[in-house]
């Protein structure tokens, strides 16, 4: 398997979303958990819409750090982000936004869980309900994974 950095990879893959085609990355890191998995599932990405709160987008950070986030909050421009396993929120703009993402692949399968089925909008509004203990769940998670 062919391990490319961030930006490379990037790189490769926004002419595609230009095109207005679709495309499947591996999942890196574990800000997404407890629901995405390091080097285990994929995003199904797409060109960038008009970002909506709630919805998981990849974004370009000022510090040219590539991140796949859920938008928690827009105010006018300014956009910010929080990753599910994550507890410090990130900020960027509209224009950093590079793709939108239509769904999930899981735990190997090639079926997408979308971002608009009911199994996703469950997930989400339950995990962030959960924002004042998330760290205590995260802990857990992370103990016994």
């Amino acid at each position: 398997m062919l391990n490319l950095d961030n930006n490379t990879l990037f790189q490769m893959v926004l002419p595609y979303l230009d095109e207005n085609r679709t495309v499947k990355i591996p999942l890196k890191g574990y800000s997404m958990r407890p629901f995405l998995e390091n080097d285990r599932d994929t995003a199904v990405l797409t060109k960038p819409h008009k970002p909506i709160t709630g919805e998981p987008v990849l974004a370009l950070l000022e510090d040219n750090k590539w991140v796949l986030h859920r938008i928690v909050a827009i105010d006018g421009d300014s956009i910010t982000l929080l990753g599910d396993g994550n507890l410090t929120p990130e900020h960027c703009t509209e224009k950093d936004i590079k793709a939108s993402v239509l769904g999930f692949c899981r735990k190997g399968r090639t079926e997408m869980d979308a971002i608009d089925g009911w199994k996703w909008k469950a997930y989400s509004t339950l995990w962030t309900a959960l924002l004042p203990i998330r760290r205590y769940i995260l802990w857990i998670y992370r103990f016994f994974s």
